[in-house]
């Protein structure tokens, strides 16, 4: 198959990790999610817990010494800048699934890139997260309201756009109603047909 690289944004709980999972190891393909803050930390050398704070949209400044003294800058960009470097050096790599990272803008003027959404009803994703995560109904609803309101606002921060928009995306797939083993083998078909050599 050609060079590809497949982009999924998802509503917390919807399944989206455990789908790009399955179809990175279906094709052997690269699958890219939170390690990528890990990548960025290792690049810039700021504190993990710093980095994860700046990812999250806050505003969060740092000091560094200069020979007229202390200067601040701004954290949140440093690291959005350097997200952006990474994601389009492993698009540019090979093959790869990607989780959210706002990866579907970040790639948007690439021709070898599918992207996804995949989101489902609450009460299917606070289900999900008390089997994944082992926690009573309210903790899990609690979870699940906490990382939408942070997604959208990470999302909004960093493109200007939302992050269900259809118009950010080439399909937007409920994945309640297939399950999360035919939901990734539904996007698979679609892979093969959209990527196929002619």
């Amino acid at each position: 198959m050609k060079h590809f690289v497949i982009t999924i944004g998802c509503e917390y709980g919807s399944g989206g990790p455990d789908i790009g999972k399955r179809i990175a190891e279906s094709f052997g393909i690269e699958y890219y999610d939170r390690d990528l803050v890990d990548k960025v930390v290792e690049n810039i050398g700021v504190d993990r817990e710093l980095v994860e704070k700046a990812d999250s949209g806050d505003n969060v400044k740092y000091m560094f010494d200069t020979k007229l003294g202390p200067r601040y800058a701004n954290l949140t960009n440093r690291v959005i800048y350097n997200q952006f470097e990474v994601i389009n050096k492993f698009a540019e790599k090979s093959s790869c699934v990607i989780i959210g990272r706002c990866a579907d803008y970040i790639l948007k003027d690439r021709k070898d890139c599918l992207n996804l959404f995949i989101y489902a009803p609450e009460e299917v994703r606070v289900k999900h997260i008390m089997e994944q995560k082992g926690l009573p109904k309210k903790k899990a609803q609690e979870l699940v309201k906490y990382n939408d309101e942070l997604l959208h606002s990470r999302y909004k921060y960093m493109t200007g756009t939302y992050r269900g928009d259809r118009k950010n995306r080439h399909m937007l797939i409920d994945s309640s109603a297939l399950g999360l083993d035919k939901t990734a083998k539904y996007i698979m078909q679609l892979i093969d047909l959209r990527f196929e050599d002619n």
